[in-house]
């Protein structure tokens, strides 16, 4: 059986937890393959929001197998806190739970580097989260790191301390001290609880599962404007985020991937510094972002909302191979009489383009839209897609037309159950 693998689309917090929960049933296993507790997957059912970070977001589904994969980053800590949660909830987040041994371990010296190296930015600060995952992925590439499977030798402790040592030279380059020690102790007792659960290569466990004929959804975090490679660097994260990274992260060969699932808000929003052609900082703006509630999940910070972004998305949509796109938070738009859909840019020459420009070039661009009408009703209790308003169907098929990817599924409320599938 093959791998579906469902990515963001734009710069994060697309709606990802929720696709993965309402597309879960169908499968046999998912598994997260990139990215950590920068990481914010929102999910809502039974009149409840569930926010995961690490934890993949098949937990609430029992017969699923959910796998934390060799291209995570894991902090013990930020995942035993997650489990706990998920236990006072009446979930047994470890009955089927699977951590890669190859998966990085975030450390209290991570966290404290990231938070001094984002202060030494100054005004060019990149919007780091601050759990520690660029430090990660830095030692990670540095062939420095300590991996999960590290805790179960009896020398990970002289390897931990020779870790901090490291960092803390690092820290005093720019005359700060580390600070950590009150993290360690509970550090360490997150540690002892992480040795208790399944640590194994999962890259053994996913082929074999794949052999059995075993359904796999892989699941990305973060979105693919923020890949390391082709985001709008350095404004980014510090790993791959697009479907190429299901692979690298997982240890599944590519033959074996099939549907790509795209995930784009109705419009758009990013978390952080960087550029943002179609960002709105007028009342507009900020109408959006009260009507999505558009706050870090993970960082509660505001984010930055505008209109939706095509030569952005036909950018991640290439990148992907998207075969179907999965539209979000349709609900949000709700009130307003027109929508804005920015097609192509401006440059400063008076040309135009529809490619998604190198960051000194983008920064120059003033976005291009074109208005549609908006629904000005609420979907509230709509389940079926013949009872959308025409407004909504003509934005999707829009959408369709200059995309050229079916839009398969449109999100009008943040339950699970608010999702009209329309092939």
């Amino acid at each position: 059986m093959p791998v579906d693998v469902l990515v963001g689309l734009q710069w994060g917090d697309e709606g990802k937890g929720k696709i993965v929960d309402v597309l879960a049933p169908t499968y046999d296993v998912v598994a997260r393959f990139q990215g950590g507790p920068n990481a914010g997957h929102t999910l809502t059912f039974n009149g409840t929001k569930h926010v995961l970070h690490q934890v993949p977001s098949g937990i609430f589904h029992p017969h699923i197998i959910n796998v934390v994969g060799n291209g995570v980053v894991l902090d013990p800590v930020v995942f035993r806190e997650e489990l706990r949660k998920l236990t006072a909830r009446g979930v047994d987040g470890t009955a089927n739970l699977y951590i890669s041994k190859k998966a990085q371990l975030i450390l209290p010296s991570h966290r404290a580097l990231d938070r001094i190296w984002e202060e030494a930015r100054g005004g060019g600060k990149i919007g780091s989260t601050l759990k520690g995952i660029g430090p990660t992925y830095q030692d990670k590439i540095g062939r420095t790191g300590l991996r999960v499977g590290d805790i179960l030798h009896p020398n990970f402790k002289e390897r931990y301390n020779e870790a901090v040592e490291r960092h803390r030279q690092l820290a005093n380059f720019h005359q700060r001290e580390l600070e950590i020690e009150e993290a360690e102790p509970i550090f360490f007792e997150a540690v002892e609880e992480l040795r208790q659960l399944r640590l194994t290569d999962t890259e053994y466990l996913l082929n074999d599962l794949l052999a059995q004929g075993k359904r796999i959804l892989a699941e990305g975090a973060q979105g693919s404007l923020l890949d390391i490679d082709f985001g709008t660097y350095p404004f980014v994260t510090s790993s791959s985020t697009v479907v190429a990274g299901a692979c690298t992260g997982l240890g599944i060969a590519p033959k074996h991937i099939d549907k790509v699932y795209g995930i784009s808000k109705a419009y758009c929003t990013r978390v952080g510094s960087g550029p943002f052609p179609t960002e709105l900082h007028d009342e507009v703006g900020e109408k959006i972002r009260q009507a999505g509630r558009e706050f870090g999940s993970t960082t509660g910070r505001p984010r930055r909302c505008g209109w939706i972004d095509l030569p952005a998305l036909r950018y991640a949509i290439m990148l992907n191979g998207v075969t179907e796109i999965h539209l979000m938070k349709a609900d949000v738009l709700s009130d307003f009489d027109e929508i804005q859909v920015c097609t192509h840019y401006k440059r400063p020459d008076g040309s135009t383009t529809e490619h998604l420009l190198d960051l000194a070039e983008l920064q120059e661009l003033t976005p291009e839209y074109t208005p549609l009408p908006g629904w000005q009703t609420s979907l509230d209790n709509i389940s079926e897609p013949t009872n959308l308003p025409a407004q909504l169907t003509a934005y999707v098929q829009y959408l369709e037309q200059q995309l050229q990817v079916p839009v398969s599924i449109v999100s009008v409320g943040p339950d699970r159950t608010s999702t009209i599938h329309l092939n």
